[in-house]
Order: C-alpha cells, then sequence, then structure tokens
C-alpha cells in the first residue's frame, strides 16, 4: 500500500502560487485606496475652487447690477458707488466699494468703507483718494487667482458694462473666467458735462 499521509496538505509551489495571487490582490487595493484618496482631493480641490468663483459671480454681478455708477480704476482696481444711501446725490465714502484685483492681478476681493464720514467724494479725487484714514473691510472673493483684468463697455463713469476675467489654477491646470455685468439703473443724469457729480439732477 501506498502512503498517503501527506497528500492532505499544499505543496510548496501551491503556496508560493497563493502568495504571489494574495500579493496581487492586495496591491490592487492598495492602488485602488490611493487613487480614491486623489480623487477626493482633487475634488475637494476643485469644489472649494468653484465655490469661490460662484461666490465672486454672485457679490460682483449683485454689486454691479445694483451700483449707481461705476466711478474709475483708481490704481489697478474699479471703485463702484454702491448706492446713495443718504439721498444726498452725492458720493460718500462709505457708499464706496472697491473690486481689488492687487497690483499683480493675483487675487480678486472686495474693499468697503464702513465709515460714518459723510462728506462728499468728488469722482476726480477717487483715482488718487487715500483709504488710510478709514476703516477698510476687506471681503476675499477668490484668494488665489492669475491675470485679472478688467473691461468696460466705455470708460468710467461713463460705463455701464463690466467684464472680469482671471484664471484659475485647479488641479494642476488653468480656467479661465469671465464675470459679466450690467448697471440696472446709470446715475448718468448725475453727471455734468465734465464728468462730475452734480446734487441736481435736472
Amino acid at each position: 500500500m501506498r502512503d498517503t499521509r501527506y497528500k492532505k496538505g499544499f505543496t510548496l509551489v501551491e503556496l508560493l502560487v497563493a502568495l504571489i495571487v494574495t500579493g496581487i490582490v492586495l496591491a490592487a487595493v492598495a492602488t485602488l485606496a490611493f487613487a480614491m484618496g486623489t480623487a477626493n482631493d482633487v475634488a475637494d480641490d476643485s469644489s472649494q475652487k468653484q465655490a469661490q468663483v460662484r461666490y465672486a459671480t454672485l457679490r460682483i454681478s449683485e454689486l454691479i447690477r445694483h451700483c449707481k455708477l461705476i466711478c474709475g480704476t483708481p490704481g489697478s482696481d474699479v471703485a463702484v458707488w454702491r448706492a446713495d444711501d443718504n439721498g444726498n446725490g452725492q458720493i460718500n465714502i462709505n457708499e464706496l466699494v472697491y473690486i481689488e484685483r492687487g497690483t499683480s492681478g493675483d487675487y480678486l476681493r472686495l474693499c468697503e468703507f464702513p465709515s460714518s464720514d459723510t462728506s462728499p467724494v468728488n469722482l476726480s479725487d477717487i483715482e488718487t483718494l487715500s483709504t488710510s484714514g478709514y476703516s477698510v473691510t476687506y471681503v476675499p472673493l477668490v484668494p488665489q487667482c492669475s491675470n485679472v483684468q478688467f473691461s468696460f463697455d466705455a470708460a468710467p463713469p461713463n460705463s455701464r458694462f463690466v467684464s472680469i476675467a482671471f484664471d484659475v489654477l485647479e488641479n494642476d491646470i488653468v480656467r479661465q473666467y469671465q464675470i459679466s455685468a450690467v448697471l440696472r439703473g446709470w446715475a448718468g443724469n448725475l453727471l455734468d458735462g465734465s464728468g462730475n457729480i452734480v446734487s441736481d439732477d435736472d
């Protein structure tokens, strides 16, 4: 009779094959887990950038749509007469909002002046207005972007259309965005022949 005591166990070759198959399966699982983690990180980055662009579009569109006048382009920014809060037909510092892009065009933010000062600001002074004497509130819109460009249908204060183009780096790919807005109620009736604000709108 033949001895059958060792026929129930695995041979060395079978064990090696089982180890190789197990290693392949574990490597595939680890690769899949890494790929899913990377995909989640990429999706999170894209979601955050998209949320910033949507927020910037909403804020800037609402600001331009409901503003009285696009006053000028001091430095590399855009000055907007947000509203005539006190009804005096003049621009006050607390009614101004700057859309800032930075000297390098690498961010978008709003600059507001929560001041109780109601002295009128002339349009000619806005180009050189020093904000150092006022309290300033910054509202970040797109903190990391590049190549921010402003364009208008006409030179301020006669412009009624604003377009803001900028680039955002998403997952190592540069994507171009554009925010366009039109004024609903342009306060051109408050401008005199020289382009200055006059309180009499006749």
